[in-house]
């Protein structure tokens, strides 16, 4: 099995054609929750793919509880060889809203962000890491629709998103729902410009 290493964190890679592989927009995500934990905090990660953001949250930030969910059950296995917590799930199904143990102070999202039709989606377990839906927004919508439901009072939420996304009806999303709503991390990669997008329950 390939590794990685970043931010002092070893972490195993699954096979490129089943699990999708860190890159520009996972270091991305990762330097912006490093930037926002703090020790006692209890974390959920939505879609870890193959664990690389909460392993390296769990490498060098102490006493933090990192739960993570993953859709796709070769990155799930990928994940649980990296040392992380993780429920084979779809977004946050199988955790109990409004529950103290399903409480959480941060909330992390890399979610498939690209428009994509029907003749577009890659075959198997892969497309649930590209396909964003006609919108690219379609499985964010999703997690936002559900997201307040497992936040602590105060709690925060990070999602990466692409200029192909679309920050403005993000934003207006989010503020609807009660977010204070910060970009808190942005890298320009060929076409497009990835960015971090904080939301702060008030």
């Amino acid at each position: 099995m390939v590794e990685i290493e970043y931010k002092n964190t070893r972490v195993k890679l699954g096979a490129t054609d089943l699990v999708y592989e860190p890159a520009e927009d996972s270091f991305l995500l990762a330097d912006a929750a490093l930037e926002e934990a703090e020790p006692g905090m209890h974390i959920l990660e939505i879609g870890a793919g193959s664990g690389f953001v909460s392993a390296v949250l769990r490498t060098n930030v102490k006493g933090i509880r990192v739960l993570a969910t993953e859709i796709n059950p070769h990155a799930a296995s990928c994940a649980k060889a990296n040392g992380v917590e993780v429920i084979r799930t779809d977004l946050f199904r199988g955790l109990k809203p409004e529950n103290r143990k399903t409480s959480f102070d941060l909330i992390l999202f890399n979610p498939p962000y690209l428009p994509t039709s029907e003749e577009e989606k890659v075959p198997g377990w892969l497309n649930y890491a590209f396909d964003g839906g006609a919108s690219g927004r379609e499985t964010l919508d999703r997690f936002l629709d559900e997201v307040r439901n497992y936040l602590s009072p105060g709690g925060k939420i990070l999602v990466l998103i692409s200029s192909i996304t679309g920050l403005e009806a993000v934003k207006e999303k989010m503020e609807k729902m009660g977010f204070k709503v910060d970009v808190v991390g942005r890298k320009k990669i060929s076409f497009e410009e990835l960015m971090v997008v904080r939301g702060e329950l008030l």
